[in-house]
């Protein structure tokens, strides 16, 4: 018969008491116990070929012909990705296969300071790659001149500085509110909704500062990205060439479909932080924003990205003759 985490007696003798926790417990991505064995192998798969796929983009386009701010973009991007699936899923795999699923107050803080970091970060950069594709249609002479590699340094430190703020600010907020029911977190990883939850005060003006902060940090962005998309759309509808429209219009696709896909899965989360009724499908949005669009991501760009699949292609044929 397996034994029951440890922290479970604990927890219910700590319900009613806002003292300080030592640790939480993670109930993991089913609902059903039965499955998380059933889930390890397909998680586990799915976070090599994101280390894999990921790991291989940053090393194509370090190529010197492929020495652009958009690909300087794409390393970071996959650099981003690889932390953001490492940070969740190393201890959702171990928790999959043991019955202590247990993270200590400390790896708690730290891991939602990371995934919010990391989400933030990714979210004012895709703003920085649109505006990349932007000065590439519209203004492609000089190219080179506005986004030089001085100014790309730039708005990747201004990406990162505005998620470190909104990571500090976040994770401090949480972590201040009363924490006086069971702990444990009904998910997979240490994340705002679900410790609202957790929480005996009134989590209301808390909750709307975080959709302040989600519109923020997602829609702000988003609404850069639209009004630069806007006006390559109008700049490519005025070539002549079909050829070139189509070429100015797949280099922009790709990245319009990475945006896509985090808009969805972000929005959906955090514009309804206590919201009990939908924390499984939560789940899945999180599962999906933590593992499978980090492994879409290197899929998007290199399938629909000619110079990428030509430098891998040069890499393969070097290594098939030695």
């Amino acid at each position: 018969m397996p034994t029951a985490p440890k922290m479970e007696p604990a927890a219910e003798q700590d319900a009613g008491n806002d003292t300080l926790p030592t640790e939480f417990v993670l109930s993991g991505l089913p609902s059903h116990p039965e499955l998380q064995h059933l889930l390890f192998f397909p998680i586990c798969l799915v976070y090599s070929l994101t280390l894999m796929g990921n790991l291989l983009i940053f090393l194509l386009t370090v190529h010197p012909t492929l020495h652009t701010p958009m690909y300087f973009f794409l390393r970071v991007l996959s650099f981003l990705d690889i932390s953001t699936a490492s940070v969740v899923v190393p201890k959702m795999l171990v928790n999959l296969l043991s019955q202590d699923r247990s993270i200590s107050y400390l790896g708690c803080v730290t891991q939602l300071y990371c995934v919010v970091f990391l989400a933030a970060t990714e979210w004012f950069l895709l703003a920085a790659m649109a505006l990349d594709r932007y000065v590439a249609v519209c203004w492609p002479l000089h190219y080179s001149t506005l986004l030089s590699p001085r100014t790309c340094l730039a708005l990747l430190l201004l990406s990162c500085c505005s998620g470190t703020v909104v990571s500090v600010l976040q994770t401090a907020w949480v972590f201040t509110l009363s924490l006086c029911g069971p702990r444990r977190i009904n998910y997979f990883f240490c994340d705002i909704p679900p410790l609202l939850v957790l929480s005996c005060t009134d989590t209301l003006p808390y909750e709307r500062q975080l959709v302040s902060a989600t519109a923020l940090v997602i829609l702000t962005p988003f609404c850069l990205i639209l009004l630069s998309y806007a006006c390559i759309i109008s700049s490519i509808l005025k070539i002549s060439s079909a050829d070139s429209r189509h070429k100015a219009f797949s280099t922009c696709s790709s990245h319009l479909t990475v945006v896509t896909l985090y808009c969805a899965s972000g929005t959906l989360i955090y514009l309804q932080p206590k919201s009990s009724d939908s924390q499984d499908a939560k789940k899945i949005l999180a599962l999906v924003y933590t593992t499978v669009i980090p492994t879409l991501n290197p899929l998007i760009y290199s399938l629909r990205n000619k110079e990428v699949k030509e430098v891998l292609i040069r890499v393969v044929a070097v290594l098939m003759k030695k």
